[in-house]
């Protein structure tokens, strides 16, 4: 943290209100005959910038609103705790966002993004919000965090070496993406469409030619005490994203416990499978980096090598996504059991022809393993730079 920078409470510099606070209709500005930008969360990507949104909606539908401007800020008020975007648009909001506005120029809209987006705020927003299921963060919590003001020149500096990390970052994900594209595209090319299997392979379910099974509730609580560093990782559903094992905030267990608990030991081959909440049927592939074990929500399917290569399976699944939460169990919830997965169908291509889709899949990641590295290494930058003029 630079100590030569200025520090003035939120609240003192920037007008910060109520996404669900009405404002008159005739403050709603639009020329545009379909009607006023509706900004929902679901409009938000990982840019800091909203551009555009999926849905209009006429002024006079509107309840309970409040009109936002290009350059305005809206903080998500629950889950990610005040997640900053800065609008490009004009439009209206409903009472999921806070509205952050620098009301006197003080600031470079950059600079301020990336303090309100660093680690150090973050922490500050999730240990003031309050509320019952969902933690909530209101206006009057972000008017009290500090906020740093140095100079526009000294701002816009370092918004610029920060800036131009993040796009260096943006373009090793971009890469990532288009080989992970290559590989679907490979896949549709070899096995068809999975959902309606327009190849006519053989079909059957998982639980045909796998083992699919996950840790007990009572094991949880008898036998898993989390630790920061051990001998075995959990699998948490947040480590399973897209095919990929998620390496971030881990959690260990230790040997012992592991092996007291066999049925849900993960072993290099094996494929998980997120069976409860927004990511359902999320899947990754156990590598032999670590040692792991199930985790709570996560499903084990360990596969007969005889019938499939797990690299196939795990791909096939992949894209079988929309299919899987399609089957899940209509609740407030949403949550596939063990059965549920076992019943689940899928298909039987030729093996040797699963064995050449995994080479290629293997080639390909060598690739994504380079590109993977410089991105950590920039990450790494990023975030120590981020900790440097803002932790």
């Amino acid at each position: 943290m630079n100590n030569n920078w200025e520090y003035k409470k939120i609240g003192d510099i920037c007008i910060v209100e109520r996404g669900g606070s009405p404002r008159p209709i005739n403050q709603f500005i639009t020329d545009d005959e379909n009607g006023i930008n509706w900004i929902k969360i679901g409009d938000t990507t990982e840019s800091m910038y909203i551009t555009e949104t999926a849905q209009k909606i006429k002024p006079e539908g509107m309840k309970k609103s409040r009109y936002v401007q290009p350059g305005d800020f809206l903080l998500s008020n629950s889950m990610s705790f005040g997640r900053p975007y800065i609008l490009k648009i004009d439009g209206c909001i409903h009472d999921g966002w806070l509205v952050l506005r620098d009301k006197d120029d003080l600031f470079d809209k950059r600079f301020l993004y990336y303090y309100l987006s660093s680690k150090t705020t973050y922490e500050k927003f999730k240990s003031m919000a309050v509320g019952g299921v969902v933690n909530n963060l209101n206006s009057e919590m972000v008017r009290k965090v500090d906020v740093p003001i140095p100079s526009k020149m000294e701002q816009a500096k370092t918004a610029d070496v920060l800036d131009k990390l993040n796009s260096v970052i943006v373009m090793y994900q971009q890469e990532i993406q288009k080989l992970d594209k290559l590989i679907q595209a490979r896949f549709v090319e070899m096995f068809g469409d999975p959902i309606i299997n327009n190849m006519s392979w053989p079909e059957s379910t998982i639980g045909d030619g796998c083992f699919v099974t996950k840790l007990a509730g009572f094991e949880y609580s008898k036998y898993i005490e989390y630790d920061d560093t051990g001998d075995v990782v959990m699998v948490k559903a947040q480590n399973v994203k897209n095919g990929t094992l998620n390496r971030k905030d881990l959690s260990f267990i230790s040997n012992e416990v592991s092996d007291a608990l066999p049925r849900s030991q993960l072993l290099p081959g094996d494929v998980v499978m997120t069976y409860v909440g927004a990511n359902i049927g999320d899947v990754a592939l156990i590598d032999d980096k670590y040692k792991y074990h199930l985790a709570p929500n996560v499903a084990k399917i360990r596969v007969d090598a005889k019938i499939y290569n797990s690299v196939y399976f795990m791909y096939m699944l992949m894209f079988l996504n929309s299919y899987i939460v399609k089957n899940s169990a209509d609740t407030a919830k949403a949550a596939l059991g063990m059965e549920r997965i076992r019943k689940l169908k899928v298909f039987i291509p030729t093996y040797d022809l699963q064995n050449q889709f995994a080479a290629f899949v293997q080639q390909v990641n060598k690739s994504k393993f380079e590109i993977q590295k410089s991105l950590e290494k920039t990450q790494l930058l990023f975030d120590s730079l981020m900790q440097e003029y803002f932790g």
